[in-house]
């Protein structure tokens, strides 16, 4: 697919390109990638290619070899420490949105939720996924910490291929959504301790159910 020409400069345009193709799995671990093959798929020349190769390089997510740049993306080592990482952070991120969130906050999270549901008994799983990310963002940003929201939102991000994988796991689209609407409730109640608890185990369940989708 070619890529479309935005404001946004085409080197930008290319490494969310490429990046995204690296989460999702398109792009899988060894594959070698060159700026020839790529420039060619994408339509574009090979400069911005050669800068989002050394951004995604910078990433830690391709490897530079003499063949080209080998994709490394995400190990299941980087997904353990990923989800370590969210336990240890988003708890308190959930916390402090209980404790700073605004009535525009609580709109936002109850019509997540509710459009989960409904794509939940659809078992539409990509929409699930995707309104997913949107219910934890609006988290990141109620807490109240740019630093908590950059760190959070890259983490959960580079983990896109994994949650959807483990929502696929068998009633687990459906759990996902009752934690995601216990946590909307314990922030709009302002209870910042439930809040962090049910995150907590939210994070929990969410990294068990992709260690047993791997196992299948």
């Amino acid at each position: 697919m070619k890529i479309e020409y935005k404001p946004k400069s085409l080197a930008d345009q290319v490494y969310e390109r490429l990046e995204e193709n690296i989460l999702n799995g398109i792009y899988a671990q060894g594959d070698i990638l060159t700026e020839k093959q790529l420039a060619a798929e994408l339509g574009v020349s090979r400069t911005p290619v050669r800068e989002a190769l050394s951004r995604l390089e910078f990433d830690r997510l391709v490897k530079e070899t003499p063949s080209g740049s080998e994709v490394r993306g995400i190990t299941h080592d980087d997904v353990k420490d990923l989800y370590s990482i969210k336990e240890r952070l988003e708890g308190v991120a959930a916390k402090e949105a209980a404790k700073n969130r605004t009535e525009e906050d609580l709109l936002a999270l109850k019509d997540v939720v509710d459009q989960q549901i409904f794509f939940a008994g659809r078992g539409d799983t990509e929409k699930v996924r995707n309104l997913d990310t949107e219910f934890h963002d609006i988290i990141y940003r109620a807490c109240g910490s740019v630093t908590y929201e950059t760190i959070l939102s890259g983490v959960h991000h580079k983990l896109k291929k994994y949650r959807r994988n483990s929502l696929r796991e068998k009633n687990r689209i459906y759990e996902s959504v009752d934690e995601h609407e216990a946590i909307y409730k314990a922030i709009e109640k302002k209870d910042g301790k439930e809040a962090e608890k049910l995150m907590i185990k939210h994070i929990v369940n969410a990294y068990e159910s992709v260690v047993a989708s791997e196992k299948e």
